[in-house]
């Protein structure tokens, strides 16, 4: 146990942890020339298109260092803010965290969250400067900021560059002398905790698990205690590039097993593995429930697809296990399911993998929260898509949910966050200054105004600097509408939205507008209009493709043009009722990028 060292690594987006991930795995010999490729621990192919992590990845590494051999379990884990589900759960199987930071960007928002993600589970910090061998490098400057943010001493911060492989060899140098040795008792009942899980079509699932207590041997009956099923343990093993079978685990040990489970329920992430005959009393505590921020909608295309659909979420949800779901049916989408994402971010990689790793065509509606309907009879509804909400004579009035959000970024756009909060109807809490060049607000805001851009326009506005953490903070009342689109006068349900009162009018029209653009041309003219209840407020017209059937006529009597527009118009008529509208899918994914 003495010579097994866990860590991960932590940074923000595009801080360079891959790459400095493949440099450890060169050094280490764990990979061979052949295998190497750039990242290449990030094996979706989506991680590899757009050169992000979304999945945490964990290896293990042999080493020996002054004539002893130490194995090394290193977590890679994303850096962009709607993955740090992952984070948590990498940093809770882990002793130490690299902290890497861009010597050309210095500190920025995800490095902050992260950090106090390991600070808060006791982990030892490991300060990298990473990409010291760009021209546009500012190790002084930096140095000073990760001083400020974790008091460690200049002597302590380990200069690298993962392109060259410059620093390698003090990394680990300084992992192995400074990560602490794993705590546990190997001879106390087995317990290990469940930190991911993924399904393999011909094993059933394979759960990943750190030891904290105890041994774990093939052929053992194991227990999952929080459905207090039995497995038998077919095979268990480590992380090599891939798996990568062993007779027996022990403390501190971090890897995998394979127990035949077919159903994805049975297996949860944050659970504890015991031996079924000498149980352990406790469970560890696992990981915080996650938040879901985002709820949409996601519907088959045809509605034939909606068993596959559920398959697919249910196996997308045992590899990534923030994403929630629930069935939900709508009047114009037919049956489908209500879902919480994380983010904008993490929404658009749910559609990307549904349609790329399980071949599904599906539509997402326009993503809200839930809001508390207090009706008139003194009954309480929970309304979670815009189409359930009861009709507005019968209802008192409308809570909608709050939250209280931290916001650290540079004091240089304290201004442009604070008029950002506002916009969204924020109500400014607390302002302090951590240095003099961070600032912490404290905002509360209504859950609903975030939903759609907030993200991206405080990360515009601070260039990224700027961290964004939030909690429940209650429901309040506010005066909402019901914004309906509706097309040749029928609602698209799927296009419906609560809004607060004062921004439904510049909302539905440009609502209107972009439907406008987007929506094709019929043989017959297509009124698209914004309704809060039986009241227009904005209207489009796309107008008819037409035929010149005039184009024949020439000279003669105006009364014979006359006649063939008036047997023209006839037929428009009677094409717009029984004309369909189809709402192209880019139609709705437009609408959640309304700036």
């Amino acid at each position: 146990m003495k010579n097994i060292r866990n860590f991960c690594i932590i940074a923000h987006i595009d801080h360079g942890k891959s790459t400095l991930a493949d440099r450890l795995l060169e050094f280490t010999k764990t990979v061979g020339e052949r295998e190497m490729h750039a990242q290449v621990l990030d094996s979706m192919d989506l991680e590899q298109e757009r050169g992000i992590t979304i999945k945490s990845h964990a290896i293990q590494m042999d080493y020996v260092y002054k004539g002893e051999e130490y194995r090394l379990n290193l977590i890679d884990t994303p850096g962009h803010v709607d993955f740090s589900y992952e984070v948590s759960r990498s940093i809770a199987a882990c002793e130490a965290a690299l902290l890497i930071i861009d010597a050309t960007q210095g500190i920025q928002a995800q490095t902050i969250s992260n950090l106090y993600l390991a600070i808060e589970n006791d982990l030892e910090i490991i300060p990298i400067l990473n990409k010291m061998d760009l021209e546009s490098a500012m190790p002084e400057a930096v140095e000073e900021q990760i001083i400020d943010l974790i008091g460690c001493d200049s002597e302590d911060i380990i200069h690298a560059s993962g392109k060259t492989g410059m620093g390698i060899e003090t990394i680990l140098d300084r992992i192995i002398n400074k990560v602490p040795t794993p705590k546990g008792d190997p001879e106390a009942p087995l317990q290990a905790l469940i930190f991911d899980s993924v399904f393999n079509s011909f094993r059933g699932i394979i759960a990943y698990f750190k030891i904290v207590n105890g041994q774990l041997s093939k052929k053992d009956r194991v227990r999952f205690l929080s459905t207090g099923k039995d497995y038998n343990a077919e095979e268990v093993g480590v992380f090599k590039l891939g798996l990568s079978p062993r007779e027996t685990l022990s403390t501190g040990d971090v890897g995998y097993i394979i127990s035949g489970i077919k159903t994805a329920k049975e297996v949860k992430v944050g659970d504890t593995i015991t031996l079924a005959n000498n149980p352990c009393k406790a469970r560890i505590d696992g990981f915080e429930e996650v938040k879901p921020m985002v709820f949409a909608g996601i519907y088959p295309i045809d509605a034939e697809d909606y068993e596959d659909l559920r398959y697919a979420m249910d196996k997308l949800q045992l590899n990534d296990a923030s994403l929630t779901f629930e069935p939900e049916s709508s009047a114009a989408l037919g049956f489908g399911f209500r879902c919480g994402f994380l983010g904008m971010l993490h929404m658009e990689i749910i559609q990307e993998r549904l349609d790329r790793e399980f071949d599904m065509n599906v539509i997402t509606t326009v993503p809200n929260v839930s809001y508390l309907a207090h009706l008139t009879d003194g009954t309480t509804q929970t309304v979670y898509n815009p189409s359930g909400m009861p009709v507005s004579t019968s209802v008192e009035q409308i809570d909608e949910p709050y939250i209280r959000a931290n916001i650290i970024t540079a004091s240089e756009y304290i201004g442009p966050v604070m008029n950002l909060c506002l916009d969204k109807r924020g109500t400014l809490i607390s302002q302090n200054y951590l240095t003099s060049e961070r600032a912490e607000l404290v905002f509360n805001l209504p859950l609903g105004e975030i939903v759609f851009d907030f993200y991206d326009k405080l990360k515009s506005i601070s260039k990224g600097y700027a961290s964004f953490d939030y909690h429940m903070n209650g429901y309040k009342p506010a005066k909402l509408a019901r914004l309906d689109i509706l097309l040749n006068s029928e609602m698209v349900d799927a296009l419906s939205t609560l809004i607060h009162f004062d921004n439904a009018y510049n909302f539905g029209r440009r609502m209107c507008e972009k439907l406008k653009e987007l929506i094709p041309r019929q043989q017959f003219d297509i009124a698209i209009q914004a309704a809060i209840g039986a009241k227009i407020i904005a209207r489009e017209t796309v107008k008819a493709v037409r035929k010149d059937v005039t184009a024949k006529c020439y000279g003669g009597d105006i009364t014979r043009k006359r006649k063939l527009l008036e047997k023209q118009k006839k037929g428009k008529k009677r094409m717009k009722q029984i004309g369909n509208v189809e709402v192209p899918q880019k139609a709705f994914l437009a609408v959640l990028k309304l700036d």
